[in-house]
């Protein structure tokens, strides 16, 4: 994740602002609190070695949006709750 990182933070017209968290779906909210954490966790790191800010962490979906947010996240991604669930297209799974 260095390399990765180091060479992200070369590209001039690129702004890294922050990380993004879309963990496995689970039965359970409480399932998603360990990649939470585990993400968190990595943008203290990144911030911390590359004396960097990120300021966005990007963690929580309509199922576990307030497990989220427990563990730090500035953005929550609602769709579901507000739209819906999403219908199967014909030739998608």
């Amino acid at each position: 994740l260095r390399e990765q990182t180091e060479a992200l933070l070369e590209l001039p017209r690129l702004s890294i602002e922050g990380l993004m968290c879309i963990p496995p779906q689970a039965v359970e909210s409480e399932d998603s609190r360990k990649f939470f954490v585990q993400v968190r966790g990595l943008r203290d790191s990144l911030e911390k070695e590359f004396s960097m800010k990120l300021s966005q962490l990007s963690m929580g979906m309509t199922q576990d949006y307030q497990i989220g947010i427990e563990e730090g996240a500035t953005l929550v991604r609602v769709g579901t709750a507000i739209f819906g669930e999403r219908r199967a297209r014909k030739g998608n799974l």
